[in-house]
């Protein structure tokens, strides 16, 4: 297992015939924006996991569902119909055949999907939809999430985890919500550190770096290092 803190020299690159990459990590490491740009790069589909999760959160808060009750939470669970679309220059996601991109993003949403994906249910039923997603991508697949690695897919031919220092973590979030919520630096940075403990202390699949990923520090590194890092990573896993 090794750490990797710094770009190489980019070369031709050129897609395998078929090749599944999980990417795994914390909020605020750049997971969604490295690996659309890396499945752009190598033409490959893209999944965002964790858009899953918040649109069944979205649809749980607009069905009146308590989320504060995992019973509630779990026979729930198989109603909503959620598809993505794995594009990775448009990807997209439905919940009951109605464009979710915009509502899963909203604040409520952020501060409620820790306990609705905790429920062992839910991350059941979304375990399912992206491993048929991945079984079924051509030429093969670049999937996010906190799981990836070491549940969803444990046999992924690439295993990359993202980290971050805290306050570039923090700095990266304050920058995205600008515009949407009127949240500063020092409490981005406390409700990351919440996600954070909820997310690698539950029980069902917590968030951790599989025992064969790479982890990649992207603290000091721009996007274009970050994913020239991961594509190297990718290509030298197919020579190998």
């Amino acid at each position: 297992m090794r750490k990797v803190f710094v770009t190489v020299e980019a070369a031709a690159r050129t897609a395998p015939a078929t090749v599944i990459v999980a990417i795994d990590g914390p909020s605020g490491t750049g997971k969604s924006s490295t690996s659309k740009a890396v499945a752009a790069k190598l033409g490959l589909r893209y999944l965002d996991t964790g858009a899953q999760y918040r649109a069944m959160t979205w649809w749980m808060l607009a069905n009146g569902v308590d989320v504060e009750d995992p019973a509630a939470i779990a026979t729930a669970a198989g109603k909503p119909v959620i598809v993505s679309g794995t594009d990775p220059a448009a990807p997209t996601i439905t919940v009951d055949g109605a464009d979710a991109s915009g509502p899963i993003r909203t604040h409520e949403v952020t501060s409620k999907v820790s306990a609705v994906s905790a429920v062992p249910e839910v991350r059941a039923r979304i375990t399912e939809l992206q491993r048929t997603l991945a079984a079924t991508a051509e030429p093969g697949i670049v999937v996010e999430g906190r799981d990836i690695g070491t549940t969803v897919l444990p046999d992924a031919d690439v295993k990359i985890f993202l980290t971050a220092s805290p306050e570039v973590r923090a700095a990266r979030r304050s920058g995205e919500l600008k515009g949407k919520d009127a949240v500063d630096l020092a409490s981005t940075q406390a409700a990351l550190a919440r996600r954070d403990a909820a997310d690698s202390s539950r029980k069902a699949s917590p968030l951790a770096k599989a025992d064969d990923a790479v982890e990649v520090d992207t603290s000091d590194l721009t996007l274009d290092q970050v994913v020239e890092c991961v594509v190297t990573l990718i290509e030298e896993k197919r020579t190998a």
